[in-house]
């Protein structure tokens, strides 16, 4: 939990969420009973706007919420929406002293990955920094191509109604495309700790 300033006064704290979108227009909403004006942007009470889940709710992976609220009434409108102008938008949330809003603690940053209509509604899908150590960075060492088939890394044109699998074996017999495949057929996989010389057998290491 962030320690808040001892000249913060706990029995005159609300929320404050700032939203700054791609283009720079900046709204703001407070669970205060009236409007307030935090870091130069005029913040709605009553605006539709809450935090929803969290990132230690159950089902949110590590950085990842939601917040809810309401089309029109938050000074969101299905226009807006629709034109994507809320895709990649930054959203601070702030612990402030209503009685002078000038002071305030930022608790987090977020961004918004997506935006989805729930009647008149709308729920927007938040990431903070530590939802990137959930990110997939690099390649996998696996026995199985990681292209798709027709993709530039694949390098052939994808047939009508022609499939991968992925394995060595389809990419050399079915597609001839050996020199393109992006997997590692020769690494050991599983089995490899089972494995033992057996007598007749090919046992140099270089069997797929």
């Amino acid at each position: 939990m962030r320690a808040l300033p001892q000249s913060l006064d706990e029995s005159r704290l609300c929320h404050a969420w700032i939203l700054t979108r791609a283009d720079g227009a900046r709204l703001g909403f407070t669970d205060h009973d009236r409007d307030l004006v935090v870091d130069g942007v005029a913040c709605r009470a009553e605006g539709g706007w809450s935090p929803g889940a969290s990132e230690t709710a159950a089902g949110y992976a590590a950085g990842q919420g939601a917040a809810l609220g309401v089309l029109d009434d938050a000074g969101i409108t299905e226009a807006d929406l629709a034109a994507g102008l809320y895709d990649g938008a930054r959203v601070t949330a702030l612990r402030v002293d209503w009685s002078a809003p000038s002071r305030f603690v930022s608790l987090w940053t977020a961004t918004i990955t997506a935006v989805s209509r729930e009647g008149a509604a709308f729920k927007a899908s938040l990431a903070g920094p530590a939802a990137d150590l959930e990110r997939i960075a690099g390649r996998t060492f696996t026995r199985l191509c990681d292209a798709r088939l027709g993709d530039v890394r694949c390098g052939i044109p994808a047939p009508a109604g022609a499939t991968c699998d992925k394995r060595w074996a389809t990419c050399v017999g079915t597609f001839g495309n050996g020199v393109n495949f992006r997997g590692f057929p020769t690494s050991p996989g599983e089995d490899f700790l089972t494995l033992y010389p057996v007598e007749g057998e090919r046992n140099d290491g270089g069997r797929r």
